[in-house]
């Protein structure tokens, strides 16, 4: 995999973020095939950003694992229409303009190729964030996330019928995001940083 090639053709947050915008405008998403859920989580999505962009502080954390790393570019596959990314991409984003590391955005989508390479279990879930040197080789991934909730995403799928519907398991994601305020994922980045 030719990672600069990737970073190269990859999205800024801000481009990243005009795309969904204009999407939504014209009642599209990121998707290849538009739904009309995904749609309307697409919008969701815009004002949980949007949100996260106005309020999330990075100062609040100790960033010292972060700074002065070997890696210096981190790629993001992302969809708007993706919960977990509404509430990981601006956390990462505020967060790694904080340190002086650039980050750039490619959709899941339009880069098989790429997911392919960081499956979750066989499966294409995002977000999933990659960290590259300055030689645009691989030093760790991350996602698709925090280990708490990603755990209870596995029960949730392994639950025996009736299991709580989709829709309300996806309520209870986000409120999980809501209640633990960026801590556990800060945490989590910072303990991968201080590996490296």
């Amino acid at each position: 995999m030719d990672y600069r090639k990737k970073w190269e053709k990859a999205m800024t947050y801000a481009e990243y973020r005009s795309l969904v915008s204009e999407l939504l405008t014209n009642g599209r998403s990121t998707a290849p095939k538009q739904e009309e859920h995904l749609v309307t989580y697409s919008d969701l999505n815009q004002h949980r950003m949007n949100r996260l962009d106005k309020t999330f502080d990075p100062a609040t954390f100790d960033l010292s694992a972060l700074k002065g790393k070997m890696h210096t570019h981190v790629l993001v596959i992302t969809e708007g229409w993706c919960g977990d990314a509404a509430q990981i991409i601006p956390v990462l984003n505020k967060t790694m303009e904080a340190v002086g590391i650039e980050t750039r955005y490619l959709l899941r989508d339009s880069n098989v190729d790429l997911i392919d390479m960081f499956l979750t279990n066989g499966s294409r879930s995002i977000p999933v964030i990659i960290f590259l040197n300055s030689n645009f080789e691989v030093m760790a991934s991350w996602g698709p996330r925090p280990a708490p909730l990603q755990a209870m995403f596995y029960e949730h799928k392994a639950a025996p019928e009736p299991k709580l519907p989709e829709d309300e398991f996806k309520k209870q994601m986000q409120l999980w995001y809501a209640k633990d305020k960026q801590q556990t994922m800060m945490s989590e980045w910072l303990s991968l940083a201080d590996r490296l």
